[in-house]
């Protein structure tokens, strides 16, 4: 049977009595019980998102096992933030896995140590706030082609229509307009990913080792194999090309490292996936769980509208918008408080980590999980609620830092946040101007895979504004 004490579970013993204060060495609590080498992940697979609130409902620094692996879950922000800043100092980032691996190669958001360093460096560029502003006007045309094609009374699944939607702005921003990679052969590849990297993470392929064959590995190995194609046949039409485009992947073949170095044809895949991933798999989930929240509550749609109204009028939004935009921003990040599109993160303490003062023994993996905490009380009050007004600067609630974390933290955060803030609000603003979407009544629950997805079609009625 699993046990839950002292470093069985990873944590250094502490003093009897001793307070759990930030500084002084914290106080954990035993998760539930396990079982011989799968542990809690029993537990864990059959609902992530329920097994992490039940954790958080336990305290704030609670010890549980990841098959064998000792784990330590964080509820509190400070402890989280500890997490998010020292990763890539006392932590590191862990191993995700084959399938995982599959799909992302070892790009940005997979490399460790000095291999992130350099890549970091050579993709941050492409999205810093100047080339971000020179794509919104990509993302806001196509949100407008796709306006001009719904109809009042017309009946869509917003699932699909925002999936091709962030498809087009992803492939327009990062392989051209002119020179498009097969979008809906790469969609469909992605959707297969995602969903069998999610049955591996959360069930028993988690532990096996790497070389065992499963059906679920390859089916990833086939829609990888897509992907790859369609990056490369793309790649190869950009360096055939003459002159300077404006695209990320054009931008990603002529970066340097500081010893002159470009990125390799492997290295050119990967960190494409990761954009292309990042640009529209958490984009197209992030609008479409704005959209089921804002026919759940009509309140906020009005909210929504009558600022679409004063700073937009009967013209279409630009980039010199979102700013203004600060309400339809607000329902973004209450949208992807409720519905985190990443919904865990992770760490693996090095020799000498510690968190909140708590020594942990090298190896022990260290969780923290935007759904739980974004759905804590202490932090967010009527934490069901879909209330974007809590995001407002003037007389909103006092949200703590790392308490909100949806594009993780410290120096791993998302490189793509801003692109995904920008894309979202603009979109919404576009298509928000012009319709409301009649969703069909009935809950849809969210399905932890690679993205927080919903668990069925999100159907819905267009009435014209």
């Amino acid at each position: 049977m699993t046990t839950h004490t002292g470093t069985a579970s990873g944590v250094q013993p502490k003093e009897p009595g001793t307070p759990g204060t930030s500084g002084t060495p914290g106080t954990t609590v035993a998760g539930p019980r396990g079982v011989p080498v799968l542990g809690n992940l029993p537990q864990f697979g059959k609902d992530p998102l329920a097994f992490f609130e039940g954790l958080r409902a336990r305290g704030d620094m609670v010890r549980w096992r990841f098959g064998p692996k000792p784990s330590l879950f964080l509820a509190d922000p400070e402890h989280i933030g500890e997490l998010m800043r020292e990763t890539e100092g006392t932590f590191d980032q862990p191993e995700l896995g084959i399938a995982f691996r599959t799909v992302m190669g070892n790009g940005v958001v997979v490399a460790r140590g000095q291999d992130w360093r350099r890549k970091r460096s050579l993709v941050q560029p492409s999205v810093r706030p100047k080339q971000v502003r020179s794509y919104a006007a990509t993302m806001a045309e196509c949100a407008v082609e796709l306006a001009d094609q719904w109809s009042g009374g017309e009946r869509i699944d917003i699932k699909r229509e925002m999936a091709v939607l962030t498809q087009r702005i992803a492939v327009r921003t990062i392989f051209g307009a002119d020179i498009g990679a097969d979008a809906e052969a790469i969609g469909r590849a992605m959707d297969v990913a995602q969903r069998e990297i999610g049955a591996e993470f959360s069930g028993i392929g988690a532990l096996l080792p790497d070389w065992v064959p499963t059906l679920g590995r390859a089916r990833i190995k086939r829609a990888s194999a897509v992907i790859d194609a369609e990056v490369a046949r793309v790649v190869a039409q950009h360096r055939q090309g003459d002159g300077e485009r404006p695209d990320l992947l054009s931008r990603l073949l002529t970066a340097q490292d500081e010893t002159g170095a470009r990125l390799s044809d492997a290295e050119i895949r990967d960190e494409t996936v990761t954009l292309y991933i990042g640009g529209h798999e958490t984009t197209s989930s992030t609008l479409v769980w704005a959209w089921y929240l804002l026919a759940r509550e009509p309140r906020v749609r009005q909210a929504l509208t009558a600022e679409l109204e004063r700073v937009l009028g009967d013209r279409e939004p630009g980039f010199e918008d979102y700013a203004r935009l600060t309400y339809a921003q607000s329902v973004v990040k209450e949208t992807l408080r409720l519905y985190p599109t990443i919904w865990l993160l992770t760490g693996v303490a090095r020799e000498g980590a510690s968190i909140g003062g708590l020594p942990l023994v090298a190896g022990t993996r260290v969780w923290s999980s935007q759904w739980a905490t974004h759905r804590d009380p202490r932090w967010f009050p009527e934490p069901e609620e879909f209330r974007p007004e809590r995001w407002n600067p003037d007389g909103g609630d006092e949200i703590p830092e790392y308490a909100w974390f949806p594009f993780g933290g410290g120096p791993r955060v998302c490189l793509g946040a801003r692109f995904a803030m920008v894309e979202a609000v603009l979109v919404l603003a576009v298509l928000a101007r012009r319709f409301d979407l009649d969703v069909d009544p009935g809950e849809i629950r969210p399905v932890p895979s690679l993205t927080l997805q919903p668990d069925r079609e999100v159907l819905a009625t267009v009435r014209a504004r």
